[in-house]
């Protein structure tokens, strides 16, 4: 299996029932390279403290690498100062903060939030919750047979009444890369803010939100080599300082006294309590993995592997592909499918006993599931240091589903 990149990655090396591992399973998370592994425990090792709160030289240490951090993804996607990036725990709590700090404060009676019906969860379920409370409207904007947005949707929906549109960059069901560019325009056409979850994007695709010109922009490190528990939110600085905190108590505050409080600047405003900087630390090295490895690698590394992977799937007539069947650029390397007549997770517990790891379920967008009218599907999905020959052994055992659940050959 011979991929340059392969030898930085170590659980790539492990066995799993006698097998050894094919990871098909990077949209949910990413694997993480020797160097980012390496820097947190280095972190943890020599230069762990509390940041800002001792006048010490470790937390001073501390303090430098945390914001050394901020400084390095803000110059990552293009930020027009540090203080507009906000480390949170992930996606999901980026867009909460979104929609209760900004949304609470900008939402009334009869206006509308637009979202695309193959949103997350993440991505739906915060501004359902501030829709009922100030009594705003959600609208979905619906898609093609190939996962694509509608246009005619795009062009009635976002209306006057429109003030939030969220959108995801990249669908992490049916990988549709989704033309965010245009549907930030939109939504500024109509004075909307506009929101985009590029938490399935930023991992294969460069992103300059100065660019876009987008209000608010939120992903997760672990999809993009990072550790667990560190995401970004980024925001226009002027909107930011207009939001209220989301998270009170420690290191968010000026001053306190009994009856009042006054709040810290930005970004600590919306950092409340200690912060992981073990996990700004690993995100920070991601970064600089991903820099030196550059974009274009990966995106002709996975746009050859899907090509391929569509190739062989489509040759299989018990398989159902959802989405975009053939044309690699305009969808990510993520593809949803099913054996015919064979619940996902039984495809995906088979796939399992050959060590190939894929997912199985609704992957947090039940509302899409029912808008394709499947309870479930399996979904593979790449990173750069996948291969074709893994794709092979993948194909060679999602072959045997089939008879193995008694269905003949």
């Amino acid at each position: 299996m011979y991929n340059q990149f392969r030898q930085d990655f170590p659980v790539l090396n492990s066995n799993f029932h006698d097998k050894q591992l094919i990871y098909l399973d990077n949209a949910a998370t990413s694997q993480k390279p020797s160097s980012v592994l390496q820097a947190v425990k280095e972190y943890y090792q020599k230069h762990n403290a509390n940041p800002y709160r001792g006048l010490y030289g470790l937390s001073v240490k501390a303090t430098d690498a945390y914001e050394s951090a901020r400084k390095l993804t803000a110059e990552f996607i293009h930020a027009d100062n540090p203080s507009e990036v906000i480390f949170t725990r992930n996606t999901t709590e980026a867009l909460n903060l979104l929609a209760y700090s900004y949304g609470r404060s900008v939402l009334k009676s009869g206006d509308e939030i637009v979202l695309s019906i193959s949103e997350h969860h993440s991505n739906i379920i915060p501004w359902q919750q501030v829709a009922k409370e100030k009594g705003a409207v959600l609208k979905y904007l619906y898609l093609s047979d190939d996962g694509r947005i509608i246009e005619e949707d795009l062009e009635k929906k976002i209306t006057e009444r429109t003030k939030i549109v969220s959108i995801a960059h990249v669908s992490n069901v049916l990988g549709t890369i989704h033309p965010i560019e245009k549907i930030i325009q939109k939504a500024h056409s109509v004075g909307a803010v506009a929101v985009v979850d590029t938490a399935q994007g930023i991992p294969h695709y460069p992103v300059d939100v100065q660019k876009l010109d987008v209000d608010f922009l939120a992903f997760s490190g672990h999809k993009m080599l990072a550790p667990m528990g560190i995401g970004v939110l980024y925001g226009k600085e002027k909107l930011l300082n207009a939001m209220p905190p989301f998270l009170t108590g420690g290191e968010m505050i000026e001053i306190v006294s009994e009856q009042d409080a006054t709040f810290a600047p930005l970004p600590h405003k919306f950092e409340a309590g200690t912060p992981n900087v073990g996990g700004a630390v690993g995100l920070a090295a991601a970064i600089e993995y991903i820099n030196h490895i550059g974009y274009e690698t990966i995106q002709n590394i996975e746009e050859e592997l899907t090509d391929y992977a569509l190739q062989e799937l489509n040759k299989l007539p018990e398989i159902t592909i959802y989405g975009d069947k053939v044309n690699c650029r305009k969808r990510c390397g993520v593809i949803s499918f099913n054996v015919n007549g064979v619940h996902p997770h039984d495809t995906a517990s088979i796939l399992d006993g050959d060590g190939i790891a894929v997912r199985a379920g609704h992957h947090c967008a039940q509302p899409l599931m029912k808008y394709l009218n499947v309870p479930a599907t399996c979904r593979i999905s790449f990173y750069f240091y996948n291969t074709k020959e893994e794709i092979n052994l993948f194909i060679q055992s999602l072959k045997k589903v089939r008879r193995l659940l008694g269905y003949g050959n």
